[in-house]
């Protein structure tokens, strides 16, 4: 249950059109209480009929190929066979998701429940459920999770290549049993559009991949069109405005666009399809930086949007309703972001907030960045993508076909291009680099001088100003710990969000910015670049920001990362301008699967694998070590919902009387040296 100060708080970060949207929505959530009853009546089947008396098919196809063949896509027999044993199991109602792993999820599934903590969740008009409230409604995510069902996907391409008819029937029994369970307003999957649009999509694409099973009978297809048309009209009429914009709207939209691309003959769909049209036209532009950047300040958002603005572009050409040139070229500046982000190794840097969200599940790894880099270069014809790719993916065969896997097949290899230090100057990112893009001795560091977030929420922003991140033999050594947790753990949601979770320096035990609540902000810190001097060896880079300003005794933090990658050597900087006297604690978070050893008087070595990176921190510093501690939180790192492993975290601290400089040292062994 929200407290009064969360709504005061929340109620200030409102614009003026803002109340007054939201107090319509009140009145209209009101109505919908008490015409809820009448609105889940059976309604006449709501398409316009053609000229002969009959709805007419699908306004595209995802896949034209036949049943049962798979040669087409590429797909080696490990993958063929991993991917029918999991739509086995999903087909036995076993699922995988967050820490969930085969989880049988009832016979049918039960829909409304949070099956990790065995909680149910109330079937009550959707708009008073309080999705926040684990007691009431228990972890909305992993309500949610199932629901968007990415697993029918799985079911038709499973069918799709195979077919077997027992997938495409466990399809139709999942989505007659959704149907049965989820009466149209009532409980939590009504209660999210971004929800409803991510299963609309899902819902397209199983229903055409399995289209000529015969398993949708009459009687569920009517149904279905039903259950359709109640979606798209939910979110129509309730688009996320004012401070909620943020990936939720660009989700609803891309859900309305598809639904209304393929089941072209519902009442109302031209008009539904023009608007969500206009507003993934207007976002993709409004939510991101000139750079590709997203202006939410979290990269798996960024991944997240970038599946979306796919998905809509590809069922827009296949219309068409093509988007703009702007659209396309804002989309392919997205993938740049990600291709130079995800030079230096195989993971991105965890900045901001990450839920493990996705759109469609295509492949073996639906987050996993270097598969949508391939679809990125069959789509725009870039090598340079290709090379971060490393191979082709199943996810370009699904979205672009026999041509998409031609053209990435005929693009130059590019492997040897150098990781050039470049600057995301919109963003705030800028990476400081040395080394072959494939080489095993590369380096990588990445430092955040970017904003907190976007609008006046910043909701899935992080205090992390001045932080960075750094990855040595194409593996991480100093990490951004992740997010972990929404609603379940406040202390862990508050834990890392917080500064100290970040490889930056904590001033007086408080954070850069002020937290509010679980996604709200108070006064917070504004970083800037105050210096970038890129080299062939790497280069160094300058940045301060002002978020320990609002303390009694105002302090200024300003940072300089310095690589120089002829010598292996990164040097980090910082420089507290103060008056009086100040708690300084400098943290930094090495990946979980690196072994640190205590190397001589603040130096620890560092294992990573293929090299050791030693770590030497000032010797004005105390520096203690922290493992998979609770008491205080330190030393975690978590790489997706509900799952955490420990790591070391490296804290240093002192008392600055004044104005103080401090520095770090990071020597970068080469890729042959281990630790004795």
């Amino acid at each position: 249950m929200q407290t009064l100060s969360w709504y005061y708080r929340r109620l200030k970060a409102m614009s003026a059109d803002e109340i007054v949207w939201r107090m319509h929505s009140s009145l209209r959530d009101r109505v919908d209480r008490c015409l809820v009853g009448r609105r889940r009546r059976a309604r006449a089947l709501p398409v316009i009929l053609n000229g002969n008396g009959c709805a007419s098919g699908p306004g595209f196809r995802v896949c034209r190929r036949k049943v049962g063949e798979k040669d087409w896509l590429g797909i080696d027999d490990a993958s063929y066979e991993s991917l029918l044993r999991r739509a086995t199991q999903i087909a036995e109602n076993s699922l995988s998701f967050f820490d969930l792993k085969d989880a049988h999820l009832g016979d049918p599934i039960v829909w409304n429940r949070d099956h990790k903590r065995g909680q149910d969740t109330p079937l009550a008009v959707s708009s008073t459920v309080d999705y926040r409230d684990v007691a009431e409604a228990g972890d909305c995510k992993f309500v949610w999770e199932p629901n968007r069902h990415h697993q029918l996907v799985v079911l038709a391409r499973a069918y799709r290549l195979s077919g077997e008819t027992r997938f495409a029937q466990a399809v139709a029994g999942q989505l007659r049993s959704w149907l049965d369970q989820n009466p149209y307003g009532l409980g939590m999957n009504w209660r999210s559009g971004l929800e409803l649009g991510i299963r609309l999509i899902n819902w397209v694409w199983a229903l055409d991949l399995i289209r000529e099973s015969n398993m949708i009978d009459e009687a569920l297809r009517t149904r279905l069109l039903d259950s359709v048309a109640r979606h798209v009209w939910e979110i129509d009429r309730k688009y996320s405005r004012g401070s909620s914009v943020n990936n939720h709207l660009i989700g609803e939209a891309a859900g309305v666009f598809t639904a209304t691309s393929y089941f072209r003959n519902l009442k109302h769909a031209a008009r539904w399809r023009a608007r969500s049209w206009g507003i993934l036209n207007q976002e993709i532009t409004n939510q991101t930086f000139a750079d590709g950047g997203t202006r939410e300040q979290a990269i798996g958002y960024h991944l997240f949007v970038v599946q979306f603005f796919v998905a809509a572009g590809i069922v827009a050409r296949a219309t068409g309703t093509d988007f703009p040139g702007s659209y396309w070229s804002r989309l392919e500046k997205m993938f740049e972001f990600l291709a130079v982000l995800s030079a230096g190794g195989d993971c991105l840097p965890a900045f901001g907030d990450g839920d493990d969200g996705y759109v469609l599940d295509l492949g073996d790894h639906p987050r996993r960045v270097q598969e949508w880099l391939a679809v990125g270069a069959a789509l725009f014809g870039r090598s340079d993508f290709k090379a971060a790719a490393g191979r082709c993916s199943e996810p370009v065969a699904w979205l672009l076909g026999e041509s998409g896997l031609d053209r990435f097949e005929t693009l130059p290899d590019d492997h040897k291009k150098p990781c050039r230090s470049t600057a995301l100057a919109e963003t705030g990112y800028y990476l400081l680099q040395h080394g072959a893009g494939d080489a095993p001795d590369r380096i990588s560091a990445v430092f955040d001088c970017g904003p907190l977030g976007m609008g006046t929420l910043a909701a899935h922003g992080h205090a992390d100003a001045l932080s960075f991140t750094l990855r040595a033999f194409g593996r991480d050594v100093l990490v951004d710990p992740g997010t972990y947790d929404y609603f379940s753990y406040p202390q862990w949601r508050e834990y890392l969000r917080s500064t100290r979770a970040h490889n930056t320096v904590v001033i007086d035990g408080a954070d850069q910015s002020e937290m509010l609540g679980l996604f709200l902000w108070g006064r917070r810190a504004r970083a800037r670049c105050l210096a970038w001097e890129p080299s062939e060896t790497g280069g160094r880079v300058t940045g301060e920001h002002d978020g320990y300003r609002r303390l009694d005794d105002p302090v200024t933090h300003r940072r300089t990362l310095a690589l120089d990658g002829g010598a292996r050597l990164l040097t980090v900087r910082d420089e507290i301008e103060a008056q009086g006297r100040h708690n300084v604690q400098i943290c930094l978070h090495v990946a979980e699967r690196c072994e640190v050893r205590p190397a001589g008087e603040n130096r620890f070595a560092v294992d990573v694998g293929p090299g050791v990176v030693t770590i030497e921190m000032d010797r004005q510093l105390a520096v203690e070590t922290y493992r998979g501690s609770e008491d205080p939180i330190f030393g975690w790192v978590s790489r997706g919902y509900h799952q955490k492993e420990a790591g070391t975290t490296l804290v240093g601290r002192c008392t600055a009387d004044g104005s103080m400089s401090l520095q770090c040292r990071i020597e970068i062994g080469d890729s042959k040296g281990r630790m004795e």
